[in-house]
């Protein structure tokens, strides 16, 4: 049988990924890390442990994590509108008075993805009616999260997550010791650019870490640390069944159909199998987290390649075997190696 790391060096060199930073946690601890390739294809330097990389959308769960804590403490509450607090986020639209905390980590605020021409900030269904993705409530409820706590939410993820799970190379904001071992992104060609240094916050996308720093999160998830029971069973429990193909559905109508897939607070949900993923997309980085509350195993992958994704649902295969739809609904172009 080939060995994982034959397979890993497989899936890097036929995929088109330059690198890839795997932590593994079986029956609730780290039980292995694994390192494959580069952080940089001109200079070669390898991918280390201590390597940071861009998380991408796996920012989400983790400030999702620190929302909850503030909600145990009475702080905040999950169906408190947003408006209540940062009024002037979405203008001229009546219907985002009704955007709740609920709302925004289960996605069903209504709200699009990210502003733009196409799709100005509005609500585009009533909140609550069903899932659309949006990184936009993210960051509304971050404006919220430092109205209440009277500090940029990085010293509030550093208070909440970063410190207690000691998270020594992780930031939503870049820190001057990043410098020294960074993974840059790189091109479907292998061509490395530029590594971006996020100086604001944005608890969508910004999160700079290492997968062993980010497994010790998921090992909080697993275990249900840093929250009351109640909060620990409710954020893992199914808040909206996904019923479109896509993460996207804005349209005033929607046929839709079971993807399997289901969305927590914060965590996607695959209902039928028992397990809680996201993924992240950061262009030229891409990021998978899957667990198992039940097996108490985990994985997480970060890669610096834009064609990681398409290895992301074989080599998750291999961790953490299973049938897994979020792989269908997402509907990343997937590479197959030939021994499939």
């Amino acid at each position: 049988m080939q060995r994982l790391d034959e397979i890993i060096q497989q899936l890097l060199r036929d995929g088109g990924v330059p690198g890839l930073s795997i932590a593994l946690i079986r029956r609730g601890e780290i039980a292995e890390l694994i390192n494959a390739g580069t952080r940089n294809t001109s200079t070669r330097a390898p991918v280390e442990p201590n390597t940071i990389f861009d998380a991408a959308s796996l920012s989400k769960p983790m400030f999702a994590h620190a929302v909850l804590q503030l909600i145990d403490a009475g702080a905040l509450s999950l169906d408190a509108p947003l408006a209540k607090y940062v009024p002037d986020y979405v203008s001229d639209d009546p219907r985002a008075a009704d955007v709740t905390v609920r709302n925004v980590l289960s996605h069903t605020t209504g709200l699009p993805n990210w502003r733009g021409n196409d799709y100005p900030l509005k609500t585009y269904f009533p909140p609550g009616a069903r899932f659309n993705y949006s990184g936009e409530g993210f960051v509304w409820l971050q404006r919220v999260v430092e109205v209440i706590s009277g500090k940029p939410v990085d010293s509030v993820m550093q208070r909440l997550i970063f410190d207690p799970l000691e998270m020594r190379d992780s930031g939503y904001v870049w820190r001057p010791q990043f410098d020294a071992n960074h993974a840059d992104p790189h091109d479907g060609a292998l061509v490395p650019g530029t590594k971006a240094k996020p100086m604001a916050a944005n608890t969508a996308y910004s999160l700079q870490t290492t997968a062993s720093d980010y497994a010790r999160f998921v090992q909080s998830v697993l275990s249900g640390a840093r929250l009351k029971p109640a909060m620990a069973r409710l954020w893992l429990d199914p808040h909206v069944r996904v019923g479109w193909h896509r993460s996207q559905c804005l349209a005033p109508t929607v046929l839709e159909s079971d993807q399997q897939v289901a969305w927590a607070l914060g965590w996607g949900l695959e209902p039928d199998h028992g397990t809680f993923f996201h993924w992240g997309d950061n262009g030229r980085f891409k990021s998978f987290a899957i667990g198992s509350v039940v097996s108490r195993s985990a994985a997480v992958v970060f890669a610096n390649g834009e064609n990681g994704m398409s290895i992301m649902a074989e080599l998750i295969d291999r961790l953490m075997p299973g049938e897994h739809p979020g792989f269908r609904w997402l509907n990343y172009a997937r590479y197959v190696s030939s021994g499939h």
